[in-house]
């Protein structure tokens, strides 16, 4: 369990970076990391998930959070929003948009989180039981839900369905399932998966709208439908699909509604806040803006002294000395 929980507790921070890349230089990153795991993640793992934590189900007010929606998802959105706010933009955003430079290792990488997320979610059973196959029903329904529901936005919306679109919708289905894989059935998860890809497509628009340069759009998939997915668990959850947990608003229950309302809010509090004043730390001893050509160069070429694509280095080199 407690390597199980340190996975989660890295992937956290990881899902931020997103929101700040080519920005934000690598020893601020790693500062930042410690900082926010120490501060932000281990306390609000520990109102949800600890014994006797105040948001949980041991000994607190009852929000059900399955395998992360509140801990994870919404937590690290929210941070990747005031992060990418408070840094700033890019250099050149809007005005050079960087579409996906490589469609089948977006597929690849979208189905190979897709199966990672199996063990994510039905491994929050703790065991080889009914509870872990029933949050591998809904993680695999709800994220099929999220990729039909996206195609069928962009054909009717735009003219044409994309893969990558697809993979969104994908990764937007699975972050809203999270919340709720161990405590509703596989008919719930069809619909939460399909509420989230729409909530989500529509914050995706938004944020270019009010052009915050959320570069991966952290906010709007894991902020966003990690939200979406904490409400649906207070509408869908049932102890029919597991005993442990509690009726939601469908089954009779709207208290629990509320309940999860309530742990959204201190979520957003915690992580909005706390965020904020690790950021402001970190700028104010060792910055947190990679220096110099560093955006133009790339920062994997000026802090690492390597890169991925080496064909791009020497016209960048030529970009940043002109």
């Amino acid at each position: 369990v407690m390597i199980f929980q340190g996975m989660f507790a890295i992937i956290t921070p990881a899902l931020i970076s997103g929101a700040i890349a080519e920005r934000m230089s690598f020893t601020a990153y790693s500062l930042f990391v410690l900082l926010w795991s120490t501060f932000i993640y281990t306390p609000l793992a520990h109102m949800v998930w600890g014994t006797g934590g105040f948001l949980g189900l041991t000994g607190g007010i009852g929000a059900l959070d399955f395998a992360g929606g509140t801990v994870i998802h919404i937590s690290s959105g929210v941070s990747a929003l005031v992060a990418a706010y408070v840094l700033g933009p890019r250099k050149d955003y809007p005005d050079r948009l960087s579409p996906p430079h490589n469609v089948p290792l977006i597929l690849l990488g979208a189905g190979l989180l897709w199966f990672g997320w199996f063990g994510f979610n039905g491994g929050s059973a703790l065991g080889a039981n009914s509870i872990a196959a029933i949050a591998f029903v809904t993680t695999n329904t709800s994220a099929a839900a999220g990729v039909l529901t996206w195609l069928i936005l962009e054909k009717v919306l735009r003219g044409k369905p994309t893969a990558v679109g697809a993979a969104t919708g994908g990764v937007a289905g699975l972050v809203g399932i999270t919340p709720a894989a161990g405590f509703v059935t596989p008919i719930a998860a069809i619909l939460i998966g399909s509420i989230t890809a729409l909530a989500c497509f529509y914050a995706i628009s938004y944020k270019h709208k009010v052009q915050i340069d959320d570069a991966l759009d952290t906010y709007p998939i894991h902020g966003v439908g990690g939200t979406v997915g904490a409400i649906l668990t207070g509408v869908f959850a049932t102890t029919a699909v597991n005993s442990a947990g509690k009726n939601g608003l469908l089954y009779g229950n709207l208290g629990e509604l509320f309940v999860e309302l309530a742990a959204i809010i201190v979520a957003y509090a915690i992580a909005g806040l706390g965020t904020f004043i690790i950021l402001y730390v970190i700028d104010a001893t060792v910055g947190l803006r990679a220096k110099g050509n560093a955006e133009v160069q790339g920062l994997d070429i000026y802090e690492h002294g390597e890169e991925g694509y080496n064909q791009e280095f020497s016209d960048r080199i030529n970009i940043a000395d002109d």
